[in-house]
């Protein structure tokens, strides 16, 4: 089965090091990050999505930070 995940975090190396993370235990890339602003907050907020085929099937009490 295919695993999706979307990473979120304020832009700063903590973002970095989580899709590094995942990266490290087999996720891929998954088209362009993305940015948007928080003008409330001041903070710029990062995205990037990534994917990982593993074996079994799929169910909703997945929890995907565990792959």
């Amino acid at each position: 089965m295919k695993l999706y995940r979307f990473i979120t975090n304020v832009d700063s190396s903590e973002f970095c090091h989580r899709v590094t993370e995942a990266l490290n235990k087999g996720w891929e890339l998954s088209g362009s990050p993305s940015l948007t602003y928080d003008a409330t907050k001041g903070e710029t907020i990062c995205g990037q999505a990534v994917t990982k085929e593993v074996d079994g099937e799929y169910s909703r009490d997945l929890k995907l930070g565990d792959f």
